[in-house]
């Protein structure tokens, strides 16, 4: 749990430093995320956002594992 932590943590920190190039990625605005706009209403649901962080984390940390 300590080495998890920890491997957060940095993680965390690099994230927080490259934020301005991360930021240029189209994450949340990929074909296929649900945005409706109604009247005093904004729904925002980026479901293939999420499906690639999930693939890309899945490889990751199975990369990682051998």
């Amino acid at each position: 749990m300590q080495r998890a932590l920890i491997v957060l943590g940095i993680v965390l920190v690099v994230a927080g430093l490259i934020w301005p190039w991360l930021r240029k990625l189209p994450l949340g605005r990929l074909p296929g995320d649900i945005h409706i706009v109604r009247d005093g209403f904004s729904f925002h649901f980026p479901i293939v956002t999420c499906i690639v962080i999930s693939l890309v984390l899945s490889l990751l940390l199975w990369i990682f594992r051998r």
